[in-house]
This record gives structure tokens, C-alpha cells and sequence, in this order.
């Protein structure tokens, strides 16, 4: 064993994971993670490449989720009878359970197995869409979206943990972790153009229809190319973690979600953060008592995870509200249509899909430090530009380029995050490690858009498309802070050398960084 596979034991406070899980790569035929030989381990293999497919499709089809209805939910009130008060609960309760849950699967997917929570939850996901797109109330319809945020909990860290076990810790998991990420923010991004189409030319209904026959192929697929991986021994589940963690979640990213909404100094938003607050200091001493904790502490002790994690958050944070800034722009300051707006942000996501090809070569390159520092100044420089929007149809070619360059920026940082977050640690830990990744996206999705509704609320003077366009723009410079500040917590709290580029000459760029 390795002198950075004996430190890397040392600091999860666990033994090397020789062996402790059966089909751990979770590929058939693979080697395990980080032993292939020499010189194979560059090689896409075709049945790693249908591994990357299917998981690929799971993951891209859970982001498009993400933000496919925003555009119908005007028409969804319409047709099932939401008033204006209730509609936002179509969106709060898919985000509440996606991003409430999400670290209790990612841990029951690391003791149960990885590959029976991702079907299991597909088959949720599958059944919650069809219940969804036949719902004739609003009760039908929110119970749909229930299903679909604990399904969303359950198969996002548990086909990320088999993306990262599938591939060793290196180039090719760095490639795969590349176009995860650039799938997962060109997804989300899709998910707008994709409601907006689906609801103008067919209907609401196909928002949801369209994952049945997604579904239906990754169930068919997935158990013919992964093999299950689960542990040897099954350790005990830390139930009062789980409970203390999911509660908590739950109620600050409902006291986001009051916050954006009624303001952040009413009690609905107060108390729920309030309570949220108390019972995550609650998980945190029960985590250090607890005989085989949810989250050992010694795994979010380890710098890469924790400030790794921080800089996802930051990432997902930023760029989503970005995109609902900039919504309100198009729409409210230059009058486009829902549709025109939505397919705006293509360019952001051709931007996404192009950061995420380029990221394991920048990562190679200069290690995934630098990069998330590299990627997030470009991510800033790129919003502060915004900040010279105009109020008239010309200055579209700014906010085209912004978004783009801004894309590939954020896009750098968050494949850096990932390989940053899950790099160093055992296989039996990476579902606790992608549980934790998924965890850090999902509250950041939720979290960014209220907080950014609320600065621009705060912000508008008067009315008319100036003070709208001023309130913006002063939620936009907030954005840019944000990131700054992403860059200086990486700057100051991440090892030059951790994790240090893999594959040849490994070592004299890690010395070098």
C-alpha cells in the first residue's frame, strides 16, 4: 500500500479497504478501483462505457427534474386548481425531500448495497412521474412530487457512488466525474427549454411522462452491465443521526424556501431555520458519541471534504440563482416569453458541457486546487460583467457571452469539487462522500433562489423596468461576492498537493502546484 493510500486510511479512521466489499468496482470484469495496471487505466473500456451511459442517462434525467415544471407551473394552478398561494408547494416539495433525504440514502446505499437503492428508486421515480402526469388534483400531484424528490434523494448518490467506484481514482474517474458534472448543469439548464416546449406544443402532463421511458431502459440496462456492491458485514444504521440530520435539512430548506417567498424576517423563515439550525448541532454531538455514526467525524475533519464541499455549494448556489436573475431580466426588463427566456440559457449550457470536457485535462494539468480557484475567477469576472446589462434588446449579446464563459468557469469548479470531495477516501465511504457532494448540490439549487429573490426584493426602488433592472443587478454583485468568496476559502483552506493530479507525472505536479 501507498504512503497516500496509508494517509488517507489514517485520516477517515478506518483500515484499508482491501476486500471488505463484494463487486465494489461494481462493473463486471472491472479491476478494482485504483489497482489497475499500469498503463490501462487512460482505457474506456466498451463495457465502461456503458456503465458511463446508463449512469450518465440516470443522473442528466434527475437534473432535468430539477427545473422542468418552473415554466408550466402558471399552467399546471390553471388546469388542476392550485391557488397562487399553494402553487410554489409544487416545487418546495420535490426540493424539501430531495435535499432532506439525500444523505440518509447515500449511507443506507454504502450498508444495503449501491445498485439495489438506485433501482429501487428509479422504479420510485418512474412510477411518482406516471402518478404525476395523471394527477387530476393538487393532492395527487404533490404526493407526486413527494415520491419524486425521495426517489431523486435515493438514486443521485447512489449512481454517483457507482460512477466513482467504476472508475479508478485518476484520469478516467476524473473524465467520468467531467461529464457528470457538465451533464448535471446542462441538464438543469435543459430542464427550462424542456418545460417550456413540452408545455407549448403537447402539455404540462409530458413534463412528467417523459422519465416513464427513461426509466424503463436504465431498469432494463443497469442490472445487466453493474453488479451490486454492498459490504461483507452490515454494520448498524445510526438511527438517531439520521432522524437528527433529516429533520434538520428539512426544515432550514423550508425556511429557504419561506424565506424567498413571505422575506427573511418573518417567523414562518425565522423559526423552521431556527429549528434547523438547533437540530444540526443536535447531529453533530450525537455523531461524535455515536458507535458507527452516519457521518464519522474524522470524514468531514478531512479538509478535502469539508472546504470541497463548501466550494460545490457555492457553485450550485450562484450559478442556479444566476439563472432565475436572469430570467426575471429577460421576461420582466426586455419582455421575453417564458419559451424565449428558457431558450436563452442554451448558450449557458453549451458553456456547462464545454467546462466539463476540458476539466479533467485542466485538472490534470494543475490539480483540482487550482482549478476550482481558476474556474471560480472566471465565473466571477464573467458576473460582474452582467452588471453592465442595459434595459433594451442590444445588450443580449453581453449577456450570451457572460453566461457562456461564466458556464465554463462554474463548470470547472464543480468537477473540481468532485473529485476534491471524493478523493482519497475508501470505497465502503464513497456513498457517505457522494451522499454528502449530492447533499451540498441539492441544498445549494434550493437555498441560492431564495436568497437572491430576497436581496433583489430588498434592493428595487420604486417600480418600472429600471428599478427591476437596479434590484437585479445588485442581486447579481451579491452573486459575484459569493463566488469571490468560494475562491478565497479554497486559497486558504486547501492543501496545494490534495488531491494531487493522478496518472504519469503525478508527483512532479503535485510538487509543483
Amino acid at each position: 500500500m501507498s504512503t497516500a493510500d496509508t494517509t488517507d486510511t489514517a485520516d477517515t479512521g478506518g483500515t484499508a479497504d482491501t476486500g471488505g466489499t463484494t463487486g465494489t468496482t461494481g462493473i463486471i470484469g472491472a479491476s478494482a478501483p485504483g489497482t489497475a495496471p499500469p498503463g490501462t487505466s487512460r482505457r474506456l473500456t466498451p463495457r465502461l462505457l456503458l456503465v458511463l451511459v446508463v449512469l450518465l442517462a440516470a443522473q442528466f434525467m434527475l437534473a432535468v427534474d430539477f427545473s422542468i415544471l418552473n415554466v408550466a407551473l402558471p399552467v399546471i394552478g390553471e388546469g388542476l386548481g392550485f391557488s397562487l398561494a399553494h402553487l410554489q408547494w409544487i416545487a418546495t416539495a420535490f426540493a424539501l425531500c430531495a435535499a432532506g433525504f439525500t444523505l440518509l440514502f447515500g449511507r443506507l446505499a454504502d450498508l444495503f448495497g449501491r445498485r439495489r437503492i438506485f433501482l429501487g428508486g428509479l422504479a420510485v421515480l418512474g412510477a411518482a412521474s406516471l402518478v404525476g402526469g395523471l394527477a387530476q388534483s393538487p393532492e395527487a400531484l404533490i404526493v407526486a412530487r413527494v415520491l419524486q424528490g425521495l426517489a431523486t434523494a435515493a438514486v443521485t448518490p447512489a449512481g454517483l457512488s457507482l460512477l466513482i467506484t467504476s472508475f479508478p481514482e485518476g484520469p478516467l474517474r476524473e473524465r467520468a466525474l467531467g461529464l457528470n458534472g457538465a451533464l448535471m448543469s446542462a441538464g438543469f439548464t435543459t430542464g427550462a427549454i424542456l418545460g417550456g416546449l413540452l408545455t407549448d406544443l403537447l402539455s404540462w402532463r409530458w413534463a412528467f411522462f417523459i422519465n416513464v421511458p427513461v426509466v424503463a431502459l436504465v431498469l432494463v440496462a443497469a442490472p445487466v452491465v453493474i453488479e451490486e456492491s454492498r459490504p461483507e458485514s452490515r454494520a448498524r444504521l445510526d438511527v438517531p443521526g439520521a432522524v437528527s440530520v433529516t429533520l434538520g435539512l428539512l426544515a432550514v430548506v423550508f425556511g429557504l424556501t419561506q424565506a424567498g417567498e413571505h422575506g427573511w424576517g418573518t417567523a414562518g423563515a425565522l423559526i423552521p431555520l431556527a429549528v434547523g439550525g438547533l437540530l444540526l448541532a443536535v447531529f453533530h454531538l450525537v455523531e461524535l458519541r455515536a458507535p458507527a455514526p452516519l457521518v464519522p467525524p474524522a470524514v468531514l475533519g478531512r479538509r478535502t471534504v469539508a472546504w470541497g464541499n463548501i466550494a460545490g455549494l457555492i457553485a450550485f448556489l450562484t450559478e442556479t440563482s444566476l439563472v432565475f436573475l436572469l430570467t426575471l431580466y429577460l421576461q420582466n426588463v426586455l419582455g421575453f416569453s417564458p419559451l424565449a427566456a428558457g431558450l436563452s440559457f442554451g448558450v449557458l449550457g453549451l458553456g456547462t458541457v464545454v467546462g466539463g470536457s476540458i476539466a479533467p485535462k485542466v485538472i490534470g494539468r494543475i490539480g483540482a486546487r487550482s482549478t476550482l480557484v481558476a474556474g471560480g475567477l472566471v465565473q466571477a469576472v464573467f458576473t460582474v460583467a452582467l452588471l453592465g446589462l442595459g434595459d433594451d434588446r442590444s445588450w443580449m449579446w453581453l449577456l450570451l457571452a457572460a453566461t457562456f464563459a461564466g458556464g465554463v468557469g462554474n463548470m470547472l469548479v464543480i468537477v473540481a469539487f468532485m473529485v476534491t470531495a471524493t478523493s482519497g477516501l475508501p470505497d465502503r465511504e464513497q456513498g457517505l462522500a457522494t451522499g454528502l457532494a449530492t447533499m451540498t448540490q441539492q441544498i445549494g439549487i434550493t437555498m441560492g433562489t431564495p436568497i437572491m429573490s430576497a436581496i433583489a426584493a430588498s434592493a428595487i426602488a420604486g417600480t418600472g423596468t429600471a428599478a427591476m433592472l437596479g434590484g437585479l443587478k445588485a442581486a447579481i454583485a451579491v452573486n459575484a461576492a459569493i463566488v469571490l468568496l468560494g475562491v478565497l476559502t479554497s486559497l486558504l483552506f486547501l492543501d496545494k498537493s490534495a488531491p494531487a493530479p493522478a496518472g504519469a507525472g503525478a508527483r512532479d505536479l503535485a510538487e509543483g502546484a
